[in-house]
């Protein structure tokens, strides 16, 4: 077949071409490690009809069944190289269990298990599978430079297959490399006669088939790992098999993700090239130690941990030679506020950075990335987010970006993601990973390679773990609410259902009893129905609240009573089943809640003026539950409250989750945002309605509180506050104390009190006694506002 040539047909359904003058297949052989063979491995051989070296960078050889089905594929190895004037190319393939002689040094290799007496075998400019299963779709595609169909073969050239391949035969071309485009004219049966392009012949070279450079089984390839790893975020050799790669291993991950690292001791000298790479041995354990230097042949990949994060670059389906034992390790590369850059990450017109060159000078990310699997470094850290169940912390390795009052790291607006944050992680199966709090330090050295992953972007997975110095956080406890002041909190006690344990129970009831110091008001978000998460169509929390109350008796508070309104069956989000919802817990021996019955799932409550003044229609009521805004989500709950006299309408909000939004790590940048779009809608409607309630009277008092999923530099706030109708109170504090969640080493404002104009004389705390502990009730602080009435203003 002509290289890249047009087909032209005959009358029968073969494919044909221009017969070649330079790249062909040459040798075809399958039986390799079957029953009777010598050799241990199939093969494919090309040579070189040409004058001049034919480069095969970016081809590969495909396999195909000699009578395919409608479920068969092409089967690909990617070629790398080129083949010179006369010489030949082995690829080395599937092998069996059979067989006592090595394929000498392969230039390329793949596993596909070819047939050893049917098939059809085609060079193509290209590494995409090919689509075609019949000889004459193959000879309309221009990417097939060459073809050999052997045995029974339904796709091949000319008047037929080739003929008599089996277990201890090959097909091959005569010495030539004749090419009429005729396979069963231009093969011949016989004893199979591998070549390499060194020449060499099973047993005149290094066997073993695990090559593609030639050279001895103990001296490195061509390609080091910097080849790998290139100036951008992907490998130009993805997909490649790459050939006794050398390097000195200076981690080993024995759990999870099974592999190792590899570093190359001499590095080159652009600092955008990593020098490490990850070494994925499947579900094999790793076998290599610390300090071994190896040699590695494998396929390099790109692997993605999620739809929209950055990648590992990776070698896997790895044979590894171990040269020696107990070897220094490369110096690791400091992490400290000089060498991380404080600009964050680039941005790309399409959406993509992968294929932007690394500027590691500029970009954290771009640093970080420059630094795969490296070693990495740092000393005396403080930790800005707390251990967590799966054996991880965060922390910073730049002291002063934007820390917060309590050791944390604020994230206060897009622009400010703090770049001097990295997580932490522990190689060391055998230790018991330590329990850290925000604002605890890592003291001393921790060490290992850099790594990456869906949750939380680059982390050190350590070889040496600095040691943990406990700083004392504690629980806060706000001070209790004056005789004249009604203190409304809200608080997301984290999915509480009736089954839980008595231990989750009295820790949350603790928080409001305790912490909150007994608030007259509590709006609690994700309170489950009375059996959780079993999907039976449960709807009712009656038993949930009734444990939660007992036990904030027990913890000295209240006896609270409630009010919320069931959801419709799984229509509210959260977890399946779950029927997650708010609810109002008050206390009857300082404020009174005003029942308007009749408010249901589906039942939108309204404000109407009456002789009496102000009110809702429905007390407990929702907002517009129907509107498509509140779709798979948590409907806001009003409730109309009287305290001393004075009439308070408060509103208790979960917005929709940022599920589905890009990271701030990811591969898309900037990352969209695309859970705002329905919290926009939500804060809209909340907005609407407290627009509503202002309208019928101007000095209504209302709070707006809850889980609204998003920050206070959110387009989600300035939706809520449009028209200066809600204050968002977490804006009244300090700036280091902004925030009530802990998310990737980030401190940041999720939970939200807001009121409107006229409530002008309060006191405002967020009270943190979870986000920053590795030890939580819940994974929010909860919050409260001290309003004193009598002292707000009417106009």
């Amino acid at each position: 077949m002509g290289a890249a040539g047009a087909f032209a047909f005959t009358a029968l359904p073969t494919a044909s071409a221009t017969p070649s003058a330079s790249a062909v297949i040459a040798e075809v052989y399958g039986g390799g490690g079957n029953s009777g063979a010598t050799l241990t491995r199939d093969f494919v051989e090309l040579g070189n009809a040409g004058s001049a070296a034919y480069d095969l960078s970016g081809y590969s050889v495909q396999y195909l069944p000699g009578t395919p089905s409608s479920g068969s594929t092409w089967q690909v190895t990617a070629l790398t190289g080129a083949i010179a004037p006369g010489a030949r190319y082995l690829v080395g393939e599937g092998t069996g269990s059979g067989g006592t002689t090595a394929l000498p040094t392969t230039d390329a290799t793949g596993s596909i298990a070819m047939s050893a007496t049917s098939g059809t075998i085609a060079l193509v400019s290209g590494t995409t599978a090919l689509t075609c299963k019949t000889a004459a779709d193959c000879a309309a595609d221009p990417s097939i430079v060459d073809l050999t169909g052997y045995g029974t073969a339904v796709v091949r050239e000319g008047s037929g297959p080739a003929t008599g391949a089996s277990n201890t035969a090959a097909v091959a071309r005569a010495d030539s490399l004749a090419d009429t485009d005729d396979n069963a004219a231009d093969f011949t049966a016989g004893t199979p006669t591998p070549v390499n392009s060194a020449g060499q012949t099973p047993g005149s070279g290094d066997g073993g088939g695990d090559g593609g450079d030639g050279g001895s089984p103990t001296d490195p390839g061509t390609v080091r790992v910097h080849d790998i790893q290139g100036t951008t975020r992907l490998s130009p050799y993805s997909g490649q098999t790459v050939t006794r790669v050398p390097g000195i291993v200076t981690g080993v991950r024995s759990s999870g993700s099974l592999g190792y690292w590899i570093q190359d001791p001499t590095p080159d000298t652009d600092p955008r090239t990593s020098e490490a790479v990850f070494v994925y041995t499947g579900s094999t354990k790793p076998t290599v130690a610390v300090g071994d230097s190896v040699l590695v042949t494998g396929k390099v990949s790109e692997y993605y941990p999620s739809s929209t994060s950055q990648s590992n670059t990776e070698i896997g389906g790895p044979t590894t030679t171990v040269l020696s034992s107990g070897n220094a390790l490369p110096d690791a590369v400091a992490l400290n506020a000089t060498s991380v850059p404080d600009a964050y990450i680039p941005t790309a017109s399409g959406g993509s950075i992968e294929s932007l060159p690394l500027q590691p000078a500029v970009y954290a990310q771009d640093f970080y990335e420059s630094l795969e699997g490296m070693r990495v470094t740092f000393a005396d850290a403080r930790v800005v987010g707390a251990s967590d169940a799966y054996g991880e912390l965060w922390v910073t390795v730049k002291p002063n970006e934007n820390a917060t009052a309590r050791g944390g790291t604020l994230y206060s607006s897009y622009d400010q993601p703090n770049t001097g944050r990295i997580e932490v992680m522990s190689l060391d199966t055998t230790s018991t990973f330590p329990a850290a709090n925000v604002g605890d330090e890592l003291s001393g050295t921790t060490t290992g390679p850099l790594d990456y992953s869906t949750y939380g972007g680059y982390n050190v997975q350590a070889t040496q773990l600095g040691t943990l110095v406990d700083k004392g956080l504690k629980q806060e406890v706000t001070r209790r609410q004056k005789k004249d002041e009604l203190a409304v909190a809200t608080y997301n006690v984290e999915n509480l259902d009736a089954l839980d344990t008595q231990e989750k129970f009295d820790r949350l009831a603790e928080g409001v009893a305790v912490n909150l110091n007994s608030p007259d008001i509590v709006a609690l978000e994700e309170i489950q129905d009375d059996n959780g998460a079993t999907n039976d169509g449960t709807v009712t929390a009656e038993g949930t609240l009734k444990r939660f109350t007992d036990a904030v008796r027990a913890a000295g508070g209240p006896a609270y009573k409630w009010r919320y309104i069931s959801p419709t069956n799984n229509a509210d989000g959260g977890e399946p089943g779950g029927n997650i919802r708010q609810v109002f817990l008050f206390n009857p021996k300082r404020v009174s809640f005003t029942d308007h019955k009749g408010g249901d799932a589906t039942t939108a409550t309204s404000v109407v003026k009456t002789r009496k003044g102000v009110e809702l229609t429905y007390s407990p009521g929702r907002i517009d539950p129907t509107n498509a805004a509140w779709e798979d989500s948590r409907k806001p709950l009003v409730g109309e409250f009287t305290f001393q006299g004075e009439q308070v309408f408060v509103i208790a909000n979960h917005f929709i989750s940022k599920g589905g939004d890009q990271p701030i790590h990811g591969r898309y940048q900037p990352p969209a945002r695309s859970s705002e779009t329905q919290r926009a809608a939500q804060a809209a409607e909340v907005n609407t309605f407290v627009k509503s309630l202002l309208a019928a009277d101007k000095n209504a008092k209302a709070v707006v509180l809850g889980d609204l999923n998003d920050y206070e530099f959110s387009q989600t706030v300035t939706t809520l506050t449009a028209d200066k109708v809600l204050k968002p109170l977490i804006t009244t504090l300090p700036a280091a104390e902004r925030y009530t969640y802990v998310y990737d080493g980030n401190s940041q404002t999720l939970d939200h009190i807001l009121t409107s104009p006229a409530v002008t004389s309060f006191n405002y705390d967020v009270v943190h006694i979870n986000a920053e502990f590795a030890d939580q009730a819940s994974d929010h602080d909860p919050q409260i506002v001290r309003i004193d009435l009598s002292k707000c203003r009417r106009h």
